[in-house]
């Protein structure tokens, strides 16, 4: 088969995140397997026009708003009439393929959803009134224009969501995510947990990551565990950043919070397997890969009861999520967690078992058997 896949970013963007893992996964199997990829994606300062990664052809157009505008154009110019099928992944904006790019006689159209926008439209500091005109008004219109679409998605919050705004469930296929081949660990007898109990976050410092919970969160949890540390990981550049990072230096318990930024995967893993609690608030999430990693390297997490993390954690089997997505309610449910040795012991080896059922393999076949459906 021969794949267009529409996204607003690749692997290499500095940016990228988990949806575009997810991809890369999916995409290095696709080309594993003689199927032919090319990804139509938004560029970024220093990147390559076009070039091939891993097997598949990247062609960069625009940048991070102007791709939608132009991917089209490129599309009519070059690819019109090539692909078999087309997986336009939506984040945020359409690319609007089912009405845009012309297609041969056979060609199949998926939209690939990890999350829809809705709440985040409210975080991510969109000028009043626009974030009401967007909320109320022009996602509710462009999910309704796209409804009669095939779509894939990553979890059942998605889907229902999707069903709200007129989506038919029968043309909806929910396909596993999925975790790198090195992970989960081996043997989780032989984790060995920093001395000091650790509360973990993971992540980039943006509104919608709710950020500041964590640090709130953390503050409620050291009373009842005077000796708990906070460490947190994730780029930490913009305005809302400088803003938790002010926070930070003006708290009481500042001495034990620990600040590394962006950090490796290698690291990223290492600080999951020796922390204790990983602490992860957000808006919402396609699934919340990061959990399952977490999950992966023997630590539970605590979570918001929000679309995608409701996915990623069966509350009380491997894992909390809270019961009030506030800051003083997750940390209350991270010290009672920590306290509580022989639950906390269950849901972490639950938590791990579970991981290694979520693979890319598995992610992989559903992939395949939807757009073959």
């Amino acid at each position: 088969m021969k794949i267009l896949w529409l996204s607003w970013k690749d692997k290499t963007n500095p940016v990228a995140g988990g949806a575009e893992v997810v991809k890369a996964e999916l995409c290095d199997r696709l080309v594993a397997d003689g199927h032919e990829v090319t990804q139509i994606v938004g560029g970024y300062p220093g990147a390559a026009r076009e070039e091939m990664i891993d097997g598949v052809r990247v062609i960069r157009v625009g940048g991070f708003y102007t791709v939608y505008f132009l991917a089209p154009f490129y599309y009519f110019k070059h690819l019109r009439n090539w692909a078999d099928v087309i997986i336009e992944e939506i984040n945020t904006a359409p690319f609007g393929s089912p009405y845009l790019y012309p297609k041969k006689r056979g060609t199949k159209t998926f939209l690939f959803f990890h999350q829809l926008a809705r709440e985040i439209w409210f975080y991510e500091r969109i000028p009043f009134p626009f974030t009401y005109l967007f909320y109320y008004i022009i996602e509710p219109v462009l999910l309704w224009m796209l409804s009669f679409c095939k779509v894939i998605t990553v979890s059942e919050s998605t889907k229902q969501d999707l069903v709200r705004f007129g989506f038919r469930p029968e043309r909806i296929e929910v396909i596993s995510e999925g975790l790198q081949d090195t992970l989960p660990v081996e043997d989780l007898s032989k984790i060995h947990k920093y001395e000091q109990p650790t509360m973990l976050s993971v992540g980039s410092w943006r509104p919608m990551k709710l950020t500041f919970d964590v640090i709130k969160a953390y503050e409620v949890a050291r009373q009842s565990i005077p000796e708990l540390r906070l460490v947190i990981a994730g780029d930490t550049t913009g305005e809302y950043a400088e803003q938790c990072l002010a926070y930070i230096e003006q708290s009481k318990d500042k001495d034990d919070i620990e600040v590394l930024g962006r950090v490796s995967q290698e690291k990223k893993f290492e600080l999951m397997q020796k922390s204790h609690i990983f602490a992860y608030p957000s808006i919402r999430e396609g699934w919340g890969l990061l959990v399952t990693e977490a999950n992966s390297q023997g630590t539970p997490a605590v979570v918001y009861d929000v679309s995608g993390l409701r996915d990623s954690v069966r509350h009380n089997q491997t894992g909390v999520i809270v019961s009030k997505n506030t800051p003083e309610e997750m940390g209350k449910e991270v010290a009672n967690l920590y306290i509580e040795q022989e639950r906390y012991d269950r849901l972490r080896l639950n938590a791990w078992e579970w991981s290694h059922e979520i693979t890319f393999e598995r992610s992989y076949a559903d992939f395949l058997k939807a757009i073959k459906h």
